[in-house]
Formats: structure tokens, sequence, C-alpha cells
């Protein structure tokens, strides 16, 4: 089969950049959608142009949809401006005419996944999310499903667990490894919201990268108009004391953390530890170790800030 032309939509972040790096370092034909986001009318426009170039002919084309607006604590305000920038790219896209495809939305396993019952959690989990956050996610792993069905699309939602590595966005409040570290290095302590015993399964980028790539090669044997929940995760359960530990140990030096009260920590499951039951050859593979994970991330943050004197905003 001819190497479908690909389009990463959110090239820019921690995700959709390391999936990107990846197909392009392996000779796929990928580019990234240049996307003016601070402007709706502006992005839908963009998208909806590089949408149509990439289906514009009868060869098989990827979508990767990798964008994502906000954090558990995000309001709802935020995430019905995000339905509405995906319903209207949808609409204006679902009358085109191309040759066969492959969508794929990023999801989050802990934003669905955080009110349920009985971890750990697989596709055949009933979602519970509690915060603005997880609804808005599966209100757009139901817009992509309908757009898929509708148009004989395959589509793959990729319910993943909490990413960390080297690459994330150090200016979003999220990603607990990367902040220890980044507030570690600023000389200021690190606040903690949730109880020590909050688990979460911790993926790192490469293999994520890795798990996505293999997961659409997998669902494009299927016939067309297949939709496929794939849960990516490591198995691999931590503790928010076990992390502190990990980068504490990778940085060398005892971290100041400071417990303390937020109305955000209500949205926040408290046990997240995940499986998959859908494709598991995707995870017969030798995940990256927790500990050498950390301390990847921890030796990639410092040894920029030992380069330019500053730590990153975008790491």
């Amino acid at each position: 089969m001819t190497d479908p032309s690909t389009l990463v939509v959110g090239a820019g972040g921690f995700l959709g950049g390391a999936v990107l790096r990846s197909l392009v370092a392996s000779g796929v034909d990928a580019v990234p959608a240049r996307v003016p986001w601070d402007d709706q009318d502006a992005a839908v426009a963009a998208l909806v142009a590089a949408i149509r170039s990439v289906r514009s002919g009868p060869e098989p084309w990827r979508v990767l949809w990798c964008a994502g607006t906000g954090v558990v604590a995000t309001g709802a305000e935020v995430f019905d401006e995000e339905r509405r920038l995906v319903a209207r790219v949808l609409d204006e896209t679902h009358d085109d005419r191309s040759g066969p495809g492959t969508v794929f939305f990023a999801s989050s396993a802990g934003a669905v996944y955080a009110g349920s019952d009985d971890p750990p959690f697989d596709e055949d989990s009933e979602p519970a999310p509690l915060a603005p956050y997880g609804h808005a996610k599966l209100a757009a792993e139901a817009q992509f499903r309908d757009w898929a069905g509708s148009t004989g699309a395959r589509l793959v939602v990729g319910r993943i667990s909490n990413l960390y590595g080297p690459g994330a966005n150090l200016r979003k409040p999220q990603g607990l490894v990367s902040q220890l570290t980044l507030a570690h290095l600023e000389g200021r302590p690190s606040s903690i919201y949730v109880p020590m015993s909050t688990t979460r399964d911790y993926l790192y980028i490469d293999d994520a990268v890795d798990m996505v790539r293999q997961t659409l090669d997998l669902v494009e044997q299927d016939p067309t108009a297949t939709a496929v929940t794939k849960v990516l995760a490591s198995g691999q359960p931590a503790t928010i004391a076990d992390v502190i530990a990990a980068v504490e140990a990778a940085l060398g030096a005892r971290l100041d953390v400071q417990e303390g009260a937020d109305p955000s920590a209500t949205f926040q499951g408290l046990d997240l530890r995940m499986r998959s039951a859908v494709l598991p050859q995707v995870d017969a593979r030798a995940f990256v170790p927790f500990p050498q994970g950390v301390a990847a991330t921890v030796d990639a943050i410092r040894a920029h800030r030992a380069a330019t004197g500053t730590v990153s905003p975008e790491q």
C-alpha cells in the first residue's frame, strides 16, 4: 500500500510535535497544520484548507488531531469554543470527496475515566468525567466518530494516559514530572493539592508515539468506516509520592513540596490505573521504565537551563 499523506494538527504541542518528528524521520510524507488558534474564523479556514489538501486525491491519507485546549482546571467556556471549532471544521469537510483515509483523535484516559469505578480502566469501562475537560474530550470523540462514520473514514480514538518526557510544554500547569523539576530549578516550592497516594499511569512520550503509529497501521488493515477506541497506557502506575522520589533521585536533591488545597482537586480521580483490551499487540512492548524516563526528562530540562541560563517555557 502507498504510504498515506499525513496531516498533524497540533504539531506545536507535546504529542503532536513528537509524532510529526517521528513520521518525518522515518520518511513519511507528513506536514503540520499551520493554524492561527487565537482567531476561530481564521483557524477554521486554515484547518479546512489543510484537511482538504491532504484528502485532495485518490491516495490514502491520515489526519492526526493532537491539538487540545486547556487542562483539568480549565473552565467550560474554553471547551465550548473548542467544540464549536471542531464542529465547524468537520461540517465544512464532511461532503468532500477523497480516497480512503484514517483519522486519529488524541483523547485523555485520565479525563474520561476520572470518576469511573473499579480500576484499572480499559475500553470497556464506563466513562465518568468529573471536569469540563473530560466532558469536552468525550464530546469531541463523538464528533469525530459521527464524521468518520458518515464519510467512510476509519477512526482511532486514542485515550492516552499521563504523558511525560522531554518536550512537554512547561507553560501549561500539567505534567507532574516536568513541573516538579521546573520548580526545583527555579528555586521555588511545588504545591500538591491531592493525596500523595493519588495514582496515575505514566506513559513516556516515545512509547506513546510508537503506540499511536502502530495502532494506525493495524486499523488501516480493517474496512473503511471502522472506528476503534484504544487506551494507550504503560501499565506502570505511580503515586505522587513515587513521582517525587523519582524526580529527587534524578536531581540528586530533595524537593520542596508543600501540600495545600485547591477547588480543582475535586476534578481529580484518585486511582487512574489503566490497561487495554483492544489491539493487545500494541501493548506487547518493552516500555521505558519510569525511573529511566524521569531521569531523561530531568536531564533534558537541566541541559537546556545549562545551555541558555533559563528553563525554556517549551522544553
